[in-house]
């Protein structure tokens, strides 16, 4: 085998991996893909009727669900990459001659694909629901993309978290802010309606943006400003969290 496919085999074998621990952790499963369906449902049939929005409540929160999802199963993984830290487990793949990035790059990718699969479901189960978007194929495309881009910042951004943190347990409380900042959105509820303070701190955060561009792709009428912004906060995640990632991993491995 050449040395240029060695990295990508040991990055497929990184995959397989973590795509395995996933199955056999039930508690990362519930995290991922069941317990964004309960919030949804919550908010849906609980909390809906409550909100004053334009059209059906269900086409509003969808996308705000759609994140929510991609954050929900971030704490397992900063828990999983600290516990490779502390465990030893870098070491023996050391002794292996495993490439280093395939490490990261194996937890980054299992991160992004189960969060598309999270959004998958809330999608699936939001068209059982009455979910009615009135995208077309590009927008559709548009809608995936941010999904993919966002999935694949914040990961680099959580295994940076894992990395830095100093126990398995501090590690998967570092992604908190993550998890609770699209609650702090205009995910499940209008931002111009918060009150002072909450409102520009809503309006001004890194996930508004981004739940507005999804929303208006998914509702056939997107917005160029949100759309600039969520792909700039997210190459800025992205940016940051490789970057930081990086120099952690070289530090401590």
């Amino acid at each position: 085998m050449s040395t240029s496919t060695m990295p990508l085999a040991d990055a497929a074998a990184m995959l397989r991996r973590n795509f395995k621990h996933t199955l056999r952790n039930p508690v990362t499963v519930f995290q991922a893909v069941l317990f964004p369906l309960v919030m949804m449902a919550m908010f849906v049939y609980v909390f809906g009727g409550a909100f004053k929005v334009r059209g059906e409540y269900i086409d509003y929160a969808v996308p705000g669900l759609i994140v929510m999802a991609l954050t929900y199963g971030l704490g397992p993984t900063a828990a999983a990459v600290n516990q490779d830290m502390t465990k030893g487990i870098i070491n023996r793949f050391k002794v292996m001659d495993v490439s280093h990035g395939a490490v990261l790059i194996g937890h980054v990718v299992s991160t992004t694909v189960r969060g598309l699969i999270a959004d998958a479901v809330i999608i699936g189960v939001g068209f059982a629901m009455g979910f009615r978007p009135h995208a077309d194929l590009l927008q559709w495309l548009g809608a995936i993309g941010v999904m993919l881009l966002l999935g694949f910042a914040v990961s680099w951004l959580t295994v940076a978290l894992g990395l830095a943190a100093k126990t398995v347990e501090s590690a998967g409380l570092a992604t908190v802010p993550l998890i609770m900042l699209p609650f702090l959105s205009s995910a499940f509820v209008p931002a111009d309606t918060m009150g002072t303070g909450v409102r520009q701190f809503a309006e001004y955060q890194p996930f508004t943006p981004i739940v507005e561009t999804l929303r208006g792709l998914l509702t056939g009428h997107p917005s160029s400003g949100d759309t600039w912004a969520a792909l700039a906060w997210c190459a800025g995640f992205a940016v940051v969290g490789y970057v930081w990632a990086v120099s952690t991993f070289k530090k401590r491995a």
